[in-house]
C-alpha cells in the first residue's frame, strides 16, 4: 500500500494524470476507500484471482481506459497500447516505436491469415 499512497501523492501533485497499479486482491477494498475518500476516479481490471489492475487519475483518463480495457492488457490492439502508454506517461517517441512494431506485427498476422 505504501506504493499505492505514493502514486496518489503523484497524481495530487500533477505529476500523473493517470497511473496503473497493480495489486494483491485483497487489499482493493482499502485502495477503493483511499479514492473515493481523495475524490479521485478509478477502474479496477482483474488480472488473476490474486491480482487487480487498478486505474486511477483524472476523469477523462479513466473513462477513456474504460472504452477499451475490458480485455487483458495483452490482448490490446497497437492503437489501444499506444493510448494506454501515452496517458500513463511513458516516453512518447518509444511509444510510437512500439506502435509501429505492434502495428507492423498484426498486419503481418493478418496477411497471413488472408
Amino acid at each position: 500500500m505504501r506504493v499505492f499512497c505514493h502514486h496518489i501523492y503523484e497524481y495530487k501533485k500533477g505529476l500523473r494524470n493517470l497511473i496503473l497499479h497493480t495489486m494483491a486482491a485483497k487489499d482493493v477494498d482499502m485502495a477503493i476507500k483511499k479514492l473515493e475518500s481523495n475524490e479521485i476516479d478509478y477502474l479496477i481490471q482483474s488480472v488473476s484471482i490474486n491480482k487487480v489492475n487498478i486505474f486511477f487519475g483524472a476523469k477523462e483518463c479513466v473513462d477513456v481506459i474504460n472504452c477499451f480495457c475490458h480485455k487483458s492488457l495483452n490482448e490490446l490492439s497497437p492503437e489501444e497500447d499506444f493510448i494506454l502508454g501515452t496517458l500513463l506517461g511513458y516516453n512518447q517517441v518509444v511509444q510510437c516505436a512500439r506502435y509501429l512494431k505492434n502495428n507492423e506485427n498484426a498486419s503481418a498476422s493478418l496477411r497471413k491469415v488472408s
